[in-house]
């Protein structure tokens, strides 16, 4: 089923990368339009995200809604759990080890 449609490949690309690390498997369709812009209407060439899984569809729109408006204004930062180094509230993972962020 179709979840929605990213402004370009990279974000679609990212949001496809974030629902699979929470386990929610999805497909990047019309990577390549970009090129028949003119040809084909631009609302048709935009990247498009489909669920494999329609039960995920919930799940996937909380995630993705979280992604675009980043984290809360004031937001502390971090301290990774495996090496200790601090990070800025909008990472995920460390820069230093790459180790996922702790559920909040």
């Amino acid at each position: 089923m179709k979840l929605t449609r990213a402004p370009n490949f990279v974000i679609g690309q990212h949001w496809v990368n974030l629902l699979a690390t929470a386990g929610i498997e999805c497909e990047l369709h019309n990577r390549y339009l970009n090129g028949a812009l003119g040809e084909i209407p631009a609302d048709q060439c935009a990247p498009e995200l489909w669920l494999v899984d329609e039960r995920d569809e919930m799940l996937a729109r909380r995630i993705l809604e979280r992604a675009q408006s980043g984290p809360p204004p004031g937001a502390a930062s971090w301290r990774c759990h495996s090496c200790g180094e601090t990070l800025e509230p909008q990472f995920t993972a460390c820069w230093r080890c790459g180790a996922v962020r702790e559920a909040l």
